[in-house]
């Protein structure tokens, strides 16, 4: 049965069925030529697998950061972040990745983040001489930290598939998203000085932090509401879309209908996706784990070598190279039951163990051939998703070595816990 599902799931991939379908289509055809289960269990499992309060919390996150990029507060942060390291060798670089941290608070997505800071910073790093190849590449590696900044759509559907505190999830990223924002800084620093690419030359300017402190009070509304016991992330992502709506509108008055229309539908589009994925994802794990895959392949790994360092080598290698075919939400879902009873077999957190694997898919994001910030960066800056493949092995570089740094160094991940 598991290789009917196993041959399936590849056949469909290879000929570009959407993820979601495949993995539909190989768990009803697997149940059908393979077992007496009726194939109404495809449809049960995935109802049951969208129907959570947690989940909820996705397309409320989704729907910020479409208010946030239509209603000017990206733009507002991109200039509070021109103003505090725009002066530096490669300000713009430094601009861009500090300003997806601050979008990473809000909206939990990578390519969101990808499309709402790359549309501006894109053209205004080739105008500044910046070759454009380069600057969709940083933009693309900033975009992971989408991710893992909280609040984080991943984590989210880790804790949903795991039964792990999503809030200590969200604790736990602020840590080594912090690392890669600095990480990739760093990295940008060196690189400007190599090619000449300098800052703006510009003093602080106090009128920026005033016209961008309500676009900076948006996470620090949500996270703090969190940390502070004062709403789960469900109800923190619906007061980010109440606030954001309420700033873009009333405050910055640049979401008006057609605005709001154009975020609703985007929303929309995005979520429902992104719902059908996870209700196949679980149709699909039910067929795994009637297959016992989970506690098989606990056994194959911890029968390779009982060593914690190279268990969790061979874990990141494995996530990765899944990163680089899956998406993050599928490969997460099939995934974290499984990977999860051998870490936690090891003594690894649950918690620490989730950011581990949330920071491998994330690099997925950006690694060919089916990175996709790496298209949203094609697509946002109009160039040859080849020219951006040339510069983005770098960022991919400086990321797994943060990577490398969490995994064992768990108190990165669990300090504020």
């Amino acid at each position: 049965m598991l290789a009917i599902l196993l041959i399936c799931l590849v056949v469909f991939g290879a000929i570009s069925l959407p993820i979601g379908i495949a993995m539909g289509m190989a768990t009803m055809l697997c149940l059908v030529f393979a077992t007496n289960i009726d194939p109404i269990m495809v449809a049960q499992n995935a109802f049951a697998g969208i129907d959570s309060f947690s989940l909820m919390a996705i397309p409320f996150f989704m729907l910020a950061g479409n208010f946030m990029r239509y209603g000017g507060i990206s733009k507002r942060l991109l200039d509070l972040a021109d103003n505090i390291v725009g002066f530096f060798t490669g300000g713009l670089g430094a601009i861009t990745t500090f300003t997806a941290m601050f979008y990473a608070a809000i909206s939990g997505s990578g390519p969101a983040t990808v499309s709402a800071i790359g549309s501006f910073m894109i053209p205004e790093m080739e105008e500044k001489g910046y070759d454009k190849g380069y600057a969709t590449a940083l933009s693309a590696a900033a975009g992971t930290i989408g991710v893992i900044i909280p609040p984080s759509i991943p984590f989210v559907i880790y804790g949903v598939a795991t039964g792990t505190s999503i809030g200590d999830m969200f604790k736990a990223g602020v840590i080594p998203g912090l690392l890669m924002g600095v990480a990739l800084m760093i990295y940008n620093w060196a690189t400007s000085k190599k090619y000449g690419w300098k800052g703006n030359g510009r003093r602080f300017n106090f009128k920026a932090l005033g016209d961008s402190f309500w676009a900076i009070l948006s996470p620090v509304i949500i996270l703090g509401g969190i940390y502070g016991g004062y709403f789960t992330p469900t109800e923190a992502a619906a007061v980010s879309c109440v606030y954001t709506f309420i700033i873009g509108t009333f405050v910055y008055k640049e979401i008006h209908w057609k605005e709001f229309v154009d975020c609703m539908k985007d929303t929309v589009v995005i979520a429902g996706a992104t719902s059908f994925i996870v209700g196949m994802s679980t149709s699909f794990a039910y067929v795994m784990t009637l297959e016992q895959v989970p506690e098989t392949l606990s056994a194959f790994i911890l029968g390779i070598s009982n060593n914690k360092t190279i268990i969790l080598l061979l874990m990141n290698i494995f996530l990765l190279v899944v990163g680089m075919f899956m998406d993050n939400i599928s490969s997460c879902t099939i995934l974290a039951p499984i990977l999860l009873p051998v870490a936690v077999a090891l003594g690894v957190n649950p918690v620490h163990f989730g950011i581990v694997m949330t920071m491998n898919l994330a690099i997925g994001f950006i690694t060919p051939p089916y990175g996709v910030n790496l298209f949203v960066g094609s697509s946002v800056a109009h160039i040859p998703f080849e020219r951006i493949v040339k510069w983005i092995w770098p960022f991919i570089g400086v990321i797994i070595a943060v990577l490398l740094l969490t995994t064992y160094i768990p108190q990165l991940s669990l300090l504020l816990v």
